[in-house]
């Protein structure tokens, strides 16, 4: 934390939430274009937002899907652009598919968690695949 953001008490820390959705056995990953990899819907909070609301509007925005919060995951502790970053993510099922997503996602995978394992990205989605799946 700079010393400015401790004077003001305000971390430098980005928090972000996301979702492993889950429907008929299966697992929503989503392709971004702007980084060319598979992941699990997540997103950034917005000021003044939880991180459950953070949590299901990311999912609804990258995926179309409204969702249901299950339960919390273990969450994600990195550095991104030189700061901590924490993902807090929580097991979600689908309540209602809006079927329209944001431009940050141009595809969207229903996928068995094997098949999930395999495409995703980055380590900490397939160890949460491997976890929900048990």
């Amino acid at each position: 934390m700079t010393l400015a953001a401790s004077l003001r008490g305000v971390s430098d820390e980005i928090r972000a939430a996301g979702g492993v959705v889950m429907r008929d056995g299966r697992i929503a990953v989503v392709h971004r274009p702007k980084y060319d990899d598979w992941s699990l819907p997540k997103g950034k909070l917005d000021p003044g937002e939880s991180w459950e609301e953070a949590a299901m509007r990311e999912v609804e925005e990258e995926t179309g899907l409204r969702c249901r919060l299950e339960e919390e995951l273990e969450p994600a502790h990195y550095t991104a652009k030189g700061r901590p970053k924490t993902v807090r993510w929580w097991r979600m099922s689908v309540i209602e598919d809006g079927g329209d997503s944001d431009d940050e996602v141009d595809e969207l995978r229903w996928l068995t968690p094997g098949e999930a394992v395999s495409t995703l990205s980055y380590d900490h989605d397939r160890q949460l695949v491997r976890s929900v799946a048990g």
